[in-house]
């Protein structure tokens, strides 16, 4: 999608998409001067995801900051090598639980204060975030390189199972979960959308190993090259880096007032 600025000349492009519960305007790309001028009087209450001068532009101009982050790739068949088993006491298995099964570690993973912390209720957080991402509703739809780290136990009982919109009391078979990387097919390329662990719950170097792990296998599937972004002040930077991901750029999203407030 092409729109034009107040001189009739084309400003900006765009993906039209969905986020943060917004219809987003992904994949911003400046063609005019006049594209942050554009933005703000066509696409009130929008979602604009695009380079970070375009948002610290759109910021001057009232818009609020959604997200600052740092794209990634990894170059899978010159990645150094790393650890890629599960830590004693844990295993790694494919990306198949339900969002309910998942959700107590990855809530517990983006604490208040952390850069990736969603400023919203539990059932929000589940049924808006979660939920849609791992059903293949947001970046596209998971791959098999995608894992999950549960505990060894067979069947646990839960205190913090989620159950619908609430959490309550529950018996999970076959492992609690306490991690995950997952990988989304993202614009025909695999993506890594989402690596967390349990904090309480896991050994720090979990998330490593479970990247790593994640990295090997999309490289057994034949893919040659893996990306993620990171948000500004995520300390799991130098963790990508060390696994062999390097900066391709910066980006900015941030959210378009709407022309009545």
């Amino acid at each position: 999608m092409i729109l034009a600025g107040a001189d009739g000349a084309p400003a900006f492009s765009y993906v039209e998409d969905e986020r943060y519960g917004l219809p987003c305007a992904d994949l911003v790309e400046v063609m005019g001067p006049e594209a942050a001028d554009a933005i703000t009087a066509k696409l009130p209450g929008w979602a604009v995801a695009g380079p970070l001068d375009l948002g610290e532009a759109l910021v001057a101009r009232g818009a609020r900051v959604m997200r600052h982050a740092h794209e990634m790739t990894c170059e899978l068949r010159t990645a150094p090598p790393a650890e890629t088993g599960a830590p004693d006491g844990f295993r790694f298995m494919p990306c198949d639980r339900s969002p309910e099964e998942v959700f107590a570690a990855w809530r517990a993973a983006y604490p208040a204060g952390h850069p990736d912390h969603r400023n919203m209720d539990d059932a929000a957080a589940l049924r808006d975030v979660l939920a849609p991402l791992l059903e293949g509703k947001v970046t596209g739809e998971i791959l098999p390189c995608s894992v999950l780290a549960v505990d060894r136990d067979d069947a646990v009982d839960r205190d913090d199972v989620v159950v619908g919109d609430a959490v309550g009391g529950g018996v999970v078979v076959g492992g609690v979960v306490v991690g995950g990387a997952v990988v989304t097919l993202f614009h025909d390329r695999p993506w890594v959308v989402e690596v967390f662990r349990h904090p309480a719950r896991t050994p720090s170097g979990l998330g490593a190993r479970m990247l790593a792990a994640v990295r090997d296998r999309a490289a057994a599937d034949g893919w040659e090259r893996l990306g993620l972004v990171v948000s500004e002040g995520n300390p799991a930077r130098g963790v990508y880096e060390r696994l062999g991901f390097t900066l391709v750029g910066s980006s900015m999203t941030v959210v378009i007032p709407s022309r009545s407030t």
